[in-house]
C-alpha cells in the first residue's frame, strides 16, 4: 500500500482504512509480506469518529498478519504524522525511512509550547530517529528495492524452508 501526500494530505479516513485492510488481507491470503509507504498528515479529521477508527481497524488487521507469522515492512516518506505515525506506521517488524523525513505525533511548534522547552535540531527527521533507534535505516529512494529485497529475502528464509519441508 502507497500513501500519497498529495492527495488531502494523505490522510487516513474510511477509504484508507479500508484500502489498508485489503492490503492485509491479500497479504494473509497469498502468505507474503506486507509493505508500507507511508506519508500523511495523521486522521482525517473531517470525518470524525469514523477516520479515528480506522486506528484500530488498521492495527486489528495487522495482528492477522503477524498471527500468520508474515513480515510487515514500514517505509516511512516525508511526512508520516498524526494518528498514522500513531497507529500503523510505528508498528512494523522493520522500519526504513527516507532521508530528512518528518515523521512525528504533532508538529515542532505544538510541542515546543506544550513541553515550554525548545527542542533539538533536527528534531521529527528521520536521521534523528534512526540515532535513536525508532527507525532500523535511513535509505535514499534510489537504493530501496535492492535494500526492500535483501530485507524480505532474509525475513522469508526460514518461512521458505518451512514449506518446502511440508
Amino acid at each position: 500500500m502507497v500513501q500519497d501526500f498529495h492527495f488531502m494530505g494523505g490522510s487516513l479516513g474510511m477509504g484508507a482504512g479500508e484500502a489498508f485492510i485489503a492490503a492485509a488481507k491479500e497479504a494473509v491470503k497469498r502468505e507474503v509480506p506486507l509493505v508500507i509507504f507511508t506519508a500523511s498528515g495523521g486522521a482525517r479529521m473531517q470525518e470524525g469518529t469514523l477516520s479515528l477508527m480506522q486506528m484500530a481497524r488498521t492495527t486489528l488487521a495487522l495482528n492477522e498478519v503477524k498471527a500468520a507469522g508474515l513480515p510487515y515492512v514500514v517505509v516511512l516518506t516525508d511526512p508520516t504524522t498524526g494518528g498514522v505515525l500513531a497507529s500503523y506506521a510505528m508498528l512494523g517488524d522493520i522500519h526504513l525511512a527516507e532521508p530528512n523525513a518528518t515523521i512525528g505525533f504533532s508538529g515542532r511548534r505544538v510541542i515546543e509550547q506544550t513541553i515550554r522547552e525548545t527542542l533539538p535540531p533536527g528534531f521529527q527527521k528521520s536521521e534523528f530517529l534512526a540515532e535513536r533507534g525508532m527507525i532500523d535505516q535511513v535509505v535514499p529512494r534510489a537504493e530501496l528495492p535492492d535494500r526492500l529485497g535483501s530485507i524480505l529475502k532474509t525475513l522469508m528464509m526460514g518461512r521458505e524452508r518451512l514449506s518446502s519441508a511440508a
